[in-house]
């Protein structure tokens, strides 16, 4: 198995990791309701998926 000869300094590691912050999540907005919601979910606060509703409110 392979082992490195050298130690890498802490300023190189953490370079290789610079690209690894968490991004935002993407966000849109429901054409039923205008409130936010995730990309190709169900709209939590209504219940619509495109242009029909899937999950009806009980009352």
């Amino acid at each position: 198995m392979a082992v490195p000869r050298n130690r890498h300094s802490n300023a190189r590691k953490n370079s290789k990791r610079s690209h690894h912050a968490k991004k935002p999540a993407h966000v849109s907005t429901c054409d039923n309701c205008s409130n936010v919601r995730l990309p190709h979910t169900i709209c939590p606060s209504c219940g619509a998926y495109g242009d029909r509703i899937v999950l009806a409110k009980k009352d």
